[in-house]
């Protein structure tokens, strides 16, 4: 146990050091936060290492165990309503559990936290619902991606354009440390069932029909009330370092009431289903509760680092950045975007999960290097769209109808695992640290006595996530096209040195001729000698 405590901490380091390690090299060059708010920041960074090591030495035996197990046993019935009605109810509970749903609805004014968390979770909800029926019914998960996206295309030059960055966001926060694992555990497990001959094609996906809820769900409540988007102002920096310490002490009872208070529909349901239906060994049944409470823990602390440390580090980044000059903040961009994404505890269960059930032929490792380009890409374009005033939508549309088309010539499971990909890229680091620098930038940018700067930080700050969620979709799909063409090369090269085998053959066996007769056999002498007469 001790041994896989270390590699989790080990993990943790990785995926968290390169990002700290950035902003502390742009702190000492060009962005020189306050004293304390630094100080801040480095307690937040050690204690987003702790808590994603106990997140992720938790989540095996508690979130992603109890989510497979409820969908292998929900299967077993094989009834549609009950299936369905128990998706509905999964898709709500764990979206209210969202660690980074809170992130993004804390730094949102004008919008009750309560009311978007709802409306979000019924997205996820109802798009679940529909994940699984498209596994009863046999449906195209391309057709599926390309129906509904484009409803939300119609939707996005329809209602007011504030909620169109907000509407991605909530989608791209959505899928995060306790959504994904659940969710890719409980499909993998209706897809064994329900999926047929197309069950591994069909383990992916879930992920990304359930990513369209919250942008749909988003869009749907902007037309039905007056409701504005604003950004948070910033809490007032420490003045020492035991005010530092102080405040992190003060918040970890709110954060760890509210992750408990999040977690208890999941584990509630769990264990009535367990009483009704599982019925597991006490040994068991302790080692899943003991399993959430290490997530409890992490994700804790993982909110704590991320919100109280990084927020406030990642807007004064953001204007020290746009003082030096645009050209460096895209540069900045383009590094922290490529990092960040280590740092996604939801990422790793990916990764981890593609190349499990694709029997290594989808590499870990290759899947962490395409979704570190195309972050890059992402932020690099978040930061660009702040200097040039470009309106998202079209930054937008672009995109994805790029990832629709190429859906179309990738194998199949690759549109599914591009689809989740987006989903988990964009998580709690991104809605607390370059969401946050987004808005330095914007209001930095735009100043501050400036009437329109709500428009500004409504269509560029909050825009940021969205682009996060978008090019892993195209980045994973060419992945699948660089597969593909080297798949058909392959084979073409097998091909090619089968005819030439042949060819060398037909030199020497000629096969219009009759053949040769064989010779005659003479009969076996014996060896024996003959005996001498006496």
């Amino acid at each position: 146990m001790f041994g896989i405590v270390l590699r989790k901490l080990k993990e943790a380091v990785i995926g968290v050091l390169p990002i700290t390690v950035i902003i502390i090299a742009v702190n000492f060059t060009v962005g020189h936060m306050d004293p304390m708010a630094f100080a801040s920041f480095l307690v937040g960074a050690a204690l987003l290492v702790a808590g994603l090591a106990l997140y992720s030495f938790g989540s095996g035996s508690s979130v992603e165990f109890m989510g497979g197990l409820i969908g292998s046993e929900v299967t077993r019935s094989r009834k549609p309503i009950l299936i369905l009605t128990v998706a509905a109810l999964i898709g709500f509970i764990v979206t209210v559990a969202e660690p980074d749903l809170a992130v993004l609805a804390n730094q949102v004014g004008g919008i009750d936290n309560f009311t978007l968390i709802i409306c979000v979770a019924a997205g996820v909800s109802a798009f679940l619902m529909i994940s699984v029926l498209r596994l009863f019914l046999k449906i195209s998960l391309r057709w599926l991606l390309l129906v509904f996206y484009g409803a939300v295309f119609v939707l996005a030059f329809v209602i007011d354009g504030g909620f169109v960055p907000l509407a991605f966001d909530s989608s791209g926060v959505t899928t995060g440390p306790v959504t994904v694992p659940f969710i890719i555990a409980l499909g993998a497990a209706l897809s064994a069932s329900l999926g047929g001959n197309d069950s591994v094609d069909s383990s992916f996906g879930i992920v990304g029909i359930c990513s369209i809820g919250p942008i749909i769900a988003v869009m749907l409540l902007s037309l039905f009330s007056d409701l504005s988007v604003a950004g948070e102002t910033a809490a007032a920096v420490p003045a020492t370092f035991g005010e530092v310490i102080s405040v992190y002490l003060s918040a970890f009872p709110k954060y760890l009431g509210e992750m408990a208070v999040a977690l208890l529909p999941v584990t509630a349901f769990f264990i009535i289903y367990d009483l009704i239906a599982f019925k597991l060994s006490f040994k068991r049944f302790m080692r899943t509760m003991i399993g959430l409470v290490y997530v409890l823990l992490g994700l804790t602390l993982f909110l704590l680092g991320a919100n109280v440390g990084f927020v406030p580090a990642g807007r004064e980044i953001g204007e020290a950045l746009v003082g030096a000059g645009g050209g460096l903040l895209i540069t900045v961009g383009v590094i922290v975007g490529a990092v960040i994404v280590l740092a996604e505890p939801a990422v790793h269960v990916l990764t981890k999960n593609v190349e499990e059930i694709t029997g290594g032929v989808i590499k870990r490792k290759t899947m962490l290097l395409f979704m570190c380009m195309s972050m890059a890409v992402s932020v690099g374009l978040s930061m660009m769209r702040i200097v040039f005033d470009i309106d998202i939508k079209w930054v937008l549309c672009v995109g994805y109808a790029l990832a629709l088309g190429l859906m179309f010539v990738v194998p199949k499971i690759f549109t599914g695992i591009a689809f989740d990909s987006g989903g988990v890229a964009s998580g709690a680091m991104t809605a607390a640290f370059l969401l946050p620098m987004a808005y330095g930038a914007t209001y930095a940018l735009y100043g501050a006595d400036n009437p329109e700067i709500g428009r500004y930080i409504t269509a560029d700050a909050f825009g940021c996530v969205s682009l996060v969620a978008m090019t892993p979709l195209v980045a994973v799909q060419l992945l699948g096209l660089i597969y593909k063409l080297r798949t058909a090369r392959a084979t073409k090269a097998k091909t090619q040195a089968f005819a030439d085998m042949l060819a060398r053959e037909g030199e020497v066996i000629v096969f219009d001729e009759k053949p040769a007769a064989p010779p005659a056999v003479r009969p076996a002498q014996s060896r024996r000698k003959p005996r001498k007469s006496r």
